[in-house]
């Protein structure tokens, strides 16, 4: 222990610069804000600029599985690493109980239990609301509107058989249309749940990458961020901000959630910089390295469950539009690909 605590002090002490380390911090949040707002707003300015249009639902498909592959590889090229890393510095994994069990691997799962519950939970209420506004509605052969117009037809003498098919017929027609609407009704109602829950788990990550940054006085670790997390803003407020299209809130719900997913890792910062100058811990910390492992953990859990159930699999495996054009399912792919591969490559600098 002491001669890796030893190795690592000496890495750290050429580069630990407290005044320089704050100006990039105060840099970063600035291009990290301005970055975020490019990246979520452009899926959902093109959304609404290209709405109704031919090619409007497979390009937000495409757009959406490129989110897929930012996202899940944001969780296990990113989070789970460093989450991991955190709790086996030296300085943590000499102790008990950090030593004794692969903590990273047991939350990582709790994240992705938790995720499960909120999943459950949230299409539980949603078929409850569908179930309960189902009712009341004729179905043609009982005493709806249907019957009613078939009764009507009865009181008329002339072609009585002729017209009460007609009305039969309207009256499926009418009821075929009424499912149809309650089945967009519920995959609306679950896109925007999958946003919702897809949005806590990323604002949950950049908390952590903010907080940590925040702590942090090594100005050679930060000076390689702040042009990296540039790009990874970038990347994932993209694929939130195509979740976010596909869901069509309301314009003050879009916005909210997209101010919300740009302001918090410049307020992840700025919190590190208040807990350095009230705590003096910084991200080498043996207490700060805890926190960062176990929050990325779970951060990280949440991301792999929404990553592969709530968007790869729902996509690829229950989407009508996607199952119909053979060229659209190899189009995703290959979007699902270039979001994971470009997200892995901001690897090599954070």
């Amino acid at each position: 222990m002491t001669l890796c605590a030893a190795v690592d002090s000496a890495r750290a002490a050429a580069c630990r610069d407290g005044h320089a380390a704050a100006t990039l911090k105060l840099i970063s949040m600035f291009v990290i804000f301005s970055t975020s707002i490019i990246g979520i707003s452009a899926p959902v300015l093109l959304a609404r600029l290209f709405h109704g249009k031919p090619l409007y639902d497979k390009a937000i498909l495409i757009i959406k599985c490129f989110a897929a592959g930012v996202i899940l590889s944001t969780s296990l090229v990113h989070v789970l690493p460093d989450a991991y890393d955190a709790l086996a510095d030296c300085q943590v994994s000499s102790q008990h109980p950090w030593k004794d069990f692969p903590f990273s691997g047991l939350i990582t799962l709790i994240g992705v239990l938790t995720a499960l519950l909120v999943d459950l939970t949230a299409t539980s209420h949603v078929d409850g609301y569908s179930h309960g506004h189902g009712h009341g509605h004729g179905n043609g052969n009982g005493d709806g509107n249907g019957s009613k117009g078939v009764m009507g037809y009865k009181r008329i003498g002339e072609d009585e058989e002729m017209k009460k098919t007609v009305v039969e017929i309207e009256a499926v027609e009418a009821e075929e249309e009424r499912v149809r609407v309650k089945e967009e009704e519920m995959v609306k109602m679950k896109q925007r749940m999958v946003s919702q829950v897809l949005e806590i788990g990323i604002i949950f990550h950049s908390v952590i990458i903010g907080v940590t940054m925040g702590m942090s006085q090594n100005r050679c670790t930060i000076k390689p961020l702040v042009a990296a997390l540039a790009f990874h803003q970038i990347f994932e407020g993209m694929g939130l901000g195509g979740c976010i299209a596909q869901a069509g809130f309301k314009f003050g719900t879009t916005a909210y959630m997209c101010i919300m997913f740009s302001v918090t890792t410049p307020m992840g910062i700025a919190l590190g910089m208040i807990l350095f100058a009230m705590t003096g811990y910084d991200d080498s910390n043996p207490n700060a390295l805890i926190m960062e492992g176990l929050l990325g953990s779970l951060s990280s859990g949440i991301l792999i469950y929404m990553g592969l159930v709530d968007l790869i699999a729902l996509d690829f495996f229950h989407n009508k539009l996607m199952s119909s054009e053979n060229w659209l399912k190899k189009m995703s792919f290959v979007a699902l690909v270039l979001g994971s591969t470009s997200m892995s490559i901001l690897a090599l600098w954070a």
